[in-house]
């Protein structure tokens, strides 16, 4: 029992470092936040950066998508399109709860 807790601890340090480093090394701006044709979609069960990186390989996938941005304080991802490109509400929705998360509410920026 004791070598499981000492485990557990391990892999819970060895997540929880990478995912602090990344927030703090590269901080939003407006433009990262807020552009046109971005989606803003809150996400319930994120809690360490392998949530993050498991999103980002799913939405990488995907040829509409230019990238993702995750904050894992707020729970929320940003969605960047490729110029005139976007993806439905219930495809963004399968995506991420076939990645094992739930979503919360999807915000359309224009």
């Amino acid at each position: 029992m004791k070598k499981l807790t000492i485990l557990m601890t391990a892999l819970t340090l060895s997540f929880a470092a990478p995912a602090y480093a990344a927030e703090d090394s590269k901080p939003a701006t407006a433009e990262q936040t807020i552009s046109t044709g971005d989606v803003h979609v809150s996400v319930n069960g994120l809690v360490c950066d392998f949530c993050a990186r498991a999103l980002e390989k799913v939405f990488g996938k995907e040829e509409a998508v230019k990238g993702i941005d995750v904050n894992l304080d707020t729970k929320m991802i940003t969605i960047n399109f490729n110029k005139g490109q976007s993806l439905d509400n219930e495809t963004i929705t399968n995506l991420i709860t076939d990645a094992g998360y739930n979503v919360e509410g999807i915000h359309r920026v224009e």
